[in-house]
């Protein structure tokens, strides 16, 4: 009992790489405690403190009230038993995470009651009259037809199945404003921004068929107290004021290629426009405006539209045949045109639901992380058009749209289910899985990035250089191995997918992998997705660092990881490792 404090900060009851996929698993939030006096890490992930204690975990309640009983006893020896304590209550979070909480502690992280700034103290008033307050303060706004970048339009009903707000959607359940969506909107070249559930945004040209009372827009904004994010199946819909010029700068149109024009043009894309002096910009607007993510130039004609199987943009031809240079004014008419990108997204494949009956098939989407998890759910959802779920709960994954995150990994209505787990219990667990494999060196770096900068962000230099960089490497590393191997000594039906593969030969790879959940999908819709491939988390650009984050040593570590995990592939007749794993 009397050892260091120092040495109990760190116990180790598993493997080093096994602690590290535990800390990837278990994304606790810590909530405030007071003088926190020892951190475990272990397959569960405890803080105990003097008078308040927490404990994150999945399915080990018992495991976890002993070890925590057992270090407050150690801490402090007047400290009860966590099972002793009467009052001890289970609250269920996000994805199915059991999170026990002594009385002591506040299951509210905020101030409640008479804390919250404004409200005076005494009794509490009746639930909901703060927020009917702030409701009638932002109606009153709008109903003076406040202009914030633009003006309030109405409150409507909202219909997922024939929903006109549907050229761009986004949520935030922490931060959602009226000026934020509206923004967002504007930037992407649309006219109406609308709202709803207090943390959804839908943008679009078209205003909703069917008006709703204005009081059941009733839903305060997540990020903005006093304003109106429409409701339960309604929306709150602004109409969204032309950007200034540096928002307009940020609506990318992106030059596509010359491709060969298809033979009759008129029946291949549904909104033209002949017009002297056409530039690139005149047609992308006029695009963007009938909301369409294609604008086709040839001499003076303009044209709006999808990539379809007339005009699936799949090979393209030497610039010169168009005239020379992406620029419209350079375009003459002939056999050839300039394709280029608008702001809009192409919506032919952005529908997306739960199941409605409970799936009988069981399906992982497992990967490493790091090896393009999310991309491939992009992709899935998109190409099926029904969600994916996590054994996780990410809140950044589901303010980007994947619904299914907050969905019970066990509940059977998505698609499939992300998992990074390995071990023979959690693949058993599943009917059949796609196992996603990347090149560990891209693996173990894209990682390394999102541990310390989050999805979409960058380690810094001192990141890399730290000790961590080679700790990680060397955890990390074997458990790319042994997560391959893991599912292919115990997965039951496995379709094995290369990242790389992926990424060159997306729709035949789709196909295969929607074949595999045993959906059928139309080309369009596989075409859809190619035109929206990168969704919402794709890093911009690979940063290039000025040195080599590989020393020697960690390459030889990587490299027979490499032979091991090819070798196993090839021994279950899978196709082995791409030929750019090669050792470097």
């Amino acid at each position: 009992m009397a050892e260091d404090t120092n040495t109990r900060t760190s116990i180790y009851i598993r493997s080093v790489h096994r602690i590290r996929k535990e800390e990837h698993r278990h994304k606790a939030v810590l909530r405030p405690t007071q003088r926190p006096v020892l951190v475990l890490r272990t397959h569960t992930f405890f803080v105990c403190a003097q008078e308040n204690w927490f404990v994150g975990n999945r399915d080990k309640k018992r495991f976890a009230e002993l070890l925590c009983s057992i270090l407050l006893t150690i801490t402090n020896g007047q400290h009860r038993s966590p099972s002793a304590r009467a009052h001890s209550t289970v609250a269920r979070h996000g994805m199915g995470h059991a999170v026990l909480v002594a009385p002591s502690l506040p299951m509210a992280t905020g101030p409640s009651g008479a804390e919250r700034e404004g409200d005076p103290p005494g009794p509490s008033r009746p639930p909901g009259a703060r927020l009917a307050r702030s409701l009638q303060r932002g109606r009153a706004l709008e109903a003076a037809g406040a202009k914030d970048p633009g003006t309030y339009v109405g409150c409507f009903s909202d219909d997922s199945r024939e929903r006109t707000l549907k050229g761009a959607v986004f949520y935030d359940l922490r931060k959602m404003t009226v000026s934020h969506c509206q923004e967002a909107c504007a930037e992407r070249a649309y006219s109406y921004a609308g709202l709803a559930y207090g943390a959804e945004c839908y943008c679009g040209n078209t205003l909703p068929a069917t008006a709703a009372k204005a009081e059941e827009c009733n839903s305060e904004c997540k990020g903005e107290k006093g304003s109106v994010c429409g409701g339960v199946s309604r929306l709150s819909v602004y109409s969204v004021e032309e950007p200034r010029a540096a928002a307009r700068r940020r609506r990318n149109v992106i030059y596509r290629g010359c491709f060969r024009a298809p033979e009759n043009l008129t029946d291949t894309f549904p909104a033209s426009l002949i017009q002297p002096n056409l530039t690139v910009e005149m047609c992308s607007e006029f695009c963007s405006k009938k909301e369409f993510p294609l604008a086709v130039l040839r001499g003076q004609e303009c044209y709006c539209g999808f990539p379809t199987r007339r005009f699936p943009l799949r090979q393209g031809a030497e610039g010169l045949l168009c005239g020379g240079t992406p620029n419209a004014s350079t375009a003459t008419p002939g056999k050839y045109c300039l394709v280029y990108q608008t702001p809009v997204q192409d919506t032919r494949c952005t529908d997306r639901k739960f199941l409605t009956t409970k799936s009988k098939v069981f399906v992982a989407l497992s990967s490493f992380p790091g090896a393009g998890n999310t991309w491939a759910r992009h992709l899935i959802e998109h190409a099926t058009g029904y969600y994916t779920g996590s054994y996780y709960f990410d809140g950044a994954l589901y303010n980007k749209g994947f619904k299914g995150e907050k969905d019970h990994w066990r509940s059977r209505r998505t698609i499939c289910v992300k998992t990074h787990e390995s071990g023979k219990t959690e693949i058993e667990m599943f009917d059949s899985a796609i196992l996603l494999i990347r090149n560990p060196y891209k693996s173990l770096m894209a990682e390394f990035n999102r541990k310390y900068a989050g999805h979409l962000g960058y380690a810094t230099d001192r990141n890399w250089k730290s000790k961590e960089w080679p700790d990680f490497v060397t955890s990390y590393a074997s458990w790319w191995a042994s997560h391959v191997l893991d599912w292919l000594k115990y997965g039951k039906r496995l379709l094995v997918i290369h990242y790389e593969d992926l990424k060159q030969n997306l729709i035949p790879k789709l196909r295969e992998m929607v074949e595999f959940l045993n959906v059928t999908v139309t080309e369009d819709r596989l075409l859809c997705v190619e035109n929206n491939r990168d969704g919402n988390f794709k890093r911009s650009g690979a940063k290039q660092k000025d040195f080599e984050p590989f020393t020697q040593e960690m390459k030889d570590l990587i490299n027979r990881y490499i032979l091991t995990v090819d070798e196993a592939l090839r021994g279950r007749n899978f196709t082995g490792l791409p030929r750019e794993y090669v050792p470097r």
